[in-house]
């Protein structure tokens, strides 16, 4: 009897072996991506006929094709007409946003349709080869319920961190200006003085914000307001970088008015979004600081083409539009680092790539400086550089593919050919004819 038991635990014991091995060949089972040219972002070198080795969600080595045969089990991916190169990082997006700036739209948005339309514009986003976003700004915490689903792998879209809804005064760019005093509205992030500042960032952490993004000056798609006055006061802001530091939290600051971005930049503010009227002293004091600038550039040209806003903003976005990029470019020329923002849903989600071209062939980067933009620089912003932004054996599989090579035409970017997210193809147009 007593051997009989031994006979079973010895057998219980090989079968818990087996499992352990078949589950750990599936976890080690590898997919081989076959690239033309393999972009390096940090140098620009594009070798050919290069080998991603992705296992799981994440890249484990990187080597010549030819020495890395397919093994079986092993799943082969052939991009070898395609330059390949790291996801793209877009640092200013409301994906929860429609490109509908109609006051009653907005007065008879739900958190329903929201939820909705970040669905539909985070799996585009995604498509356009944009596999990281920071969204900066989002009603009822809309964009930490997207965040969660998409990395809950329930639907498709890039990786998100997320602010929640954004901070500013009462009557200010971040409130809810629209409806007259007898309807008491105010904006969820409004909060006044230091007490109240300090309570909307634990608040906002504590409901899911990956960050804080605040309201620095007047803006231009709010009804009475001036983009270039300055909204929170130092102390008002410094008070919620300390608190949003202390607490792992970086600071964006939506600032357009020169002593606003002052402001932000020596309370300590991660990065100016907009900096429409940076002026020299601001410029230094970014520079002094690390401070990223976020130029958000090509929403003006799609406004000057396609844009029909309601009367209550237009002299404003043409007052912003006549010097945002003039300031940006001097920025740019004093080396202030910069990292890709376009604040897609002010323009169709999807044209993020079209940022890029802006920065090129209006702002005179290189090709490369640009791309660095919306990959090492955004990652670093976003302090996810062990994650993204380029393509090295421990980081995410963020793999997308362009037919050509973005170093000479970084307008073929406004198309890709293939995405891969984490290990896992969302898209793929490489084998059409």
């Amino acid at each position: 009897m007593r051997h009989a038991n031994h006979v079973k635990l010895f057998m219980f014991l090989i079968m818990l072996q087996i499992v352990a091995i078949a589950a750990m060949a599936q976890t080690t089972t590898r997919t081989l991506v076959r690239t033309g040219h393999l972009l390096d972002v940090k140098t620009g070198a594009e070798p050919a006929a290069q080998t991603i080795i992705v296992t799981g969600d994440r890249i484990t080595a990187i080597a010549p094709t030819a020495s890395t045969p397919k093994q079986p089990g092993d799943t082969e991916i052939d991009l070898s007409r395609y330059t390949v190169m790291p996801g793209l990082i877009d640092v200013h997006t409301h994906l929860t946003n429609a490109n509908n700036f109609d006051p009653y739209f907005e007065l008879s948005m739900t958190p329903g349709k929201e939820a909705i339309i970040g669905v539909e514009n985070a799996k585009v986003t995604l498509e356009a080869g944009f596999t990281t976003v920071r969204n900066v700004g989002a009603n009822d915490f809309t964009d930490v319920a997207l965040r969660d689903e998409i990395n809950a792998g329930h639907i498709p879209g890039p990786h998100m961190q997320v602010s929640g809804p954004p901070l500013g005064i009462t009557g200010g760019h971040m409130d809810e200006n629209l409806l007259p005093y007898e309807y008491h509205v105010h904006a969820e992030g409004v909060a006044d003085g230091i007490a109240a500042v300090q309570h909307k960032v634990r608040e906002n952490i504590k409901y899911g914000a990956d960050l804080i993004k605040i309201g620095a000056t007047g803006g231009v798609l709010s009804k009475g307001d001036d983009p270039q006055a300055s909204q929170y006061t130092l102390e008002e802001m410094q008070a919620i970088v300390a608190d949003a530091h202390r607490l792992g939290r970086k600071v964006a600051a939506h600032a357009h008015g020169a002593q606003g971005i002052i402001f932000a930049t020596e309370a300590g503010v991660d990065s100016i979004e907009h900096g429409s009227y940076l002026n020299d002293e601001g410029i230094a004091l970014m520079k002094k600081h690390g401070t990223y600038l976020v130029p958000t550039a090509y929403l003006i040209d799609w406004m000057q083409q396609y844009g029909n806003l309601p009367p209550i903003y237009q002299q404003k976005m043409k007052d912003v539009s006549a010097v945002e990029k003039q300031n940006a470019i001097k920025a740019i020329k004093a080396g202030v680092k910069i990292a890709l923002g376009t604040d897609a849903a002010v323009y169709p989600h999807g044209l993020n790539a079209h940022e890029l071209d802006v920065y090129v062939n209006q702002f005179g980067m290189s090709p490369l400086a640009a791309i660095q933009t919306g990959t090492l620089n955004a990652a670093d912003l976003m302090s996810w550089t062990d994650r993204v932004g380029s393509i090295e054996p421990g980081k995410w599989a963020d793999i997308i593919a362009i037919d050509g090579d973005p170093l000479k035409d970084v307008k073929i970017l406004q198309h890709v050919n293939f995405v891969m997210k984490s290990g896992v193809v969302y898209k793929d147009e490489t084998h059409k004819q």
